[in-house]
């Protein structure tokens, strides 16, 4: 992310002509919203779709969000997600009750179902970490990546992976902390 916070991020956003962050909430959320809307039963161009008809509508009401770090912008994005999956549904005129392919249209306007909302929640933190991830990955030398994800997803020792990958230890410790600082920083006021 060209900035520290995810908060300043929603800050960038105001600008819509500000391609660069644009950009990096287009690579955090799209693989979210369509995860989510292919978890719940729509077919791949159907969730396509969903995606551009959110990103559109989020492309649209940002400028004007007032971030607030009392309430969830992840539940925002979710009753976004779900108002559009109704309303492509109205479009189209079919009976909510006739349609029997997608979850999402028995998801209460509320948004209090429980499981539904927790699905989301889940969803939405394993999908932007992944995501925040991803783009990071970049900044790393690939050696340096390849040891770092050994040591993260295993319970091996740094020494052990520096004598498989030849990378050293310092500069696996180092690239952990760089890691953890960037996502704690990165996804700062968009995890709960």
């Amino acid at each position: 992310m060209t900035d520290s916070t995810s908060e300043s991020l929603l800050v960038q956003l105001r600008d819509s002509a500000n391609t660069d962050a644009w950009a990096t909430f287009a690579d955090l959320y799209t693989p979210l919203i369509f995860y989510w809307a292919r978890k719940n039963g729509l077919n791949t161009h159907d969730a396509s779709d969903l995606v551009q008809e959110v990103m559109a509508l989020v492309f649209q009401k940002l400028p004007e969000f007032q971030y607030d770090p009392t309430r969830s912008f992840r539940g925002w994005l979710r009753q976004v997600t779900l108002n559009k999956h109704r309303e492509r549904f109205r479009r189209k005129s079919l009976a909510i009750d006739s349609v029997s392919q997608s979850q999402l249209v028995n998801v209460p306007e509320n948004g209090n179902n429980g499981s539904a909302s927790q699905t989301w929640d889940q969803d939405y933190s394993r999908n932007l970490v992944t995501s925040a991830i991803d783009l990071m990955r970049k900044e790393f030398a690939l050696e340096t990546w390849e040891a770092l994800k050994l040591f993260v997803s295993s319970e091996r020792t740094a020494q052990d992976i520096s004598n498989q990958t030849g990378v050293s230890t310092s500069t696996i410790y180092a690239a952990k902390s760089r890691l953890m600082k960037r996502l704690r920083q990165d996804l700062d006021g968009l995890l709960d």
